[in-house]
């Protein structure tokens, strides 16, 4: 198991007060937090058992190699790992400078985009596309490019990351202010694109109210499959080879601009869209089920154990 490289080695043991265990070295041990709470607030209802927790951006058990004991918040269909709610739930997520510790509790941050949704109904919206985010992949491009070839139709600008050593990281210009979430929720059209794996931001656009188009790719969170284009979200081809993006044709509109003048000349049925998107995760994507999938997901995988599990003196215990 140690080539897997784990992050965080969990083990409940109900022989040692109910506890949870991480290794003492660990430097993204924040990230651990996040899923710390959520085990620890449910330990008392779990059987025995230990697992790898993955906090790394990266998944660690390809679809090939043998089957191993690790959690991962993100994958694609080349991987096998067993999704968990991203740590961002509870703590952490991208820092920032509006969010120098990290998004935040999920439950505030619903409840804070939903007053701006609130402040921001549909017909006030400004009706453009709007992004804001970091060169984290290079799919993003071609929407800057376009934002600066017709600013009437996108607003989308580069920020600065950690890795920001020049104008050449954000595309030839200056980097952009960061906008708030909150922000976001000014403009009818929103865009969510893969980073260095799946986006945070996804489940945060939806709460604005406002049409999210979905850059469509391998990578998914545990809570992906169960929202479905043309009903939550518009679908974006990931092929962006083309001059200009190239979208999937369901109705015939397979060029970008096209694509949003759907939007705008049919504004009655993507309001409808958005209004779906915003129900789903505001009623479906709460901290109780995201507390629920934890429960469901540690009872079934513990059912499948198949060797008995030992305290481990390498490890801290965390109390709750």
């Amino acid at each position: 198991m140690a080539a897997v490289h784990p992050s965080c080695i969990v083990i409940v043991y109900h022989g040692y007060h109910f506890s949870l265990f991480f290794p003492r070295s660990h430097t993204l041990c924040f990230r651990c937090e996040g899923a710390e709470h959520f085990i620890l607030d449910l330990l008392n209802e779990l059987p025995d058992m230990a697992f790898i927790l993955n906090t790394h951006d990266y998944p660690k058990v390809q679809k090939w190699a043998k089957p191993r004991p690790v959690f991962s918040f993100s994958k694609t269909n080349n991987e096998i790992d067993i999704l968990y709610p991203a740590w961002s739930f509870w703590s952490g997520g991208p820092a920032i400078s509006l969010y120098p510790q990290g998004i935040g509790r999920w439950d505030f941050m619903m409840d804070s985009l939903l007053r701006s949704e609130k402040e921001w109904p549909w017909y006030r919206k400004v009706n453009k596309v709007f992004f804001r985010g970091s060169r984290t992949n290079s799919v993003r491009d071609r929407l800057i490019l376009l934002s600066r070839k017709q600013p009437n139709l996108v607003d989308a600008e580069y920020t600065k990351n950690q890795a920001w050593k020049s104008d050449k990281d954000t595309l030839g210009a200056p980097p952009a202010k960061e906008v708030s979430f909150e922000d976001h929720c000014r403009y009818k059209y929103l865009f969510n694109f893969p980073g260095v794996a799946a986006s945070f931001r996804f489940r945060h656009l939806f709460l604005c109210g406002s049409l999210v188009f979905h850059v469509d790719s391998e990578w998914i969170e545990f809570f992906y499959p169960k929202l479905k284009p043309w009903v939550h979200y518009i679908p974006v081809a990931h092929d962006l080879s083309d001059a200009e993006y190239v979208f999937h044709s369901f109705l015939a509109l397979n060029i970008f601009k096209d694509l949003i003048h759907f939007a705008q000349s049919n504004d009655k049925v993507v309001e409808q869209i958005a209004r779906r998107g915003r129900e789903f995760i505001q009623n479906w994507l709460t901290m109780t089920e995201v507390k629920c999938y934890w429960k469901s997901l540690l009872s079934k995988y513990a059912r499948l154990l198949q060797f008995h599990v030992q305290y481990n003196a390498s490890l801290i215990e965390i109390r709750g």
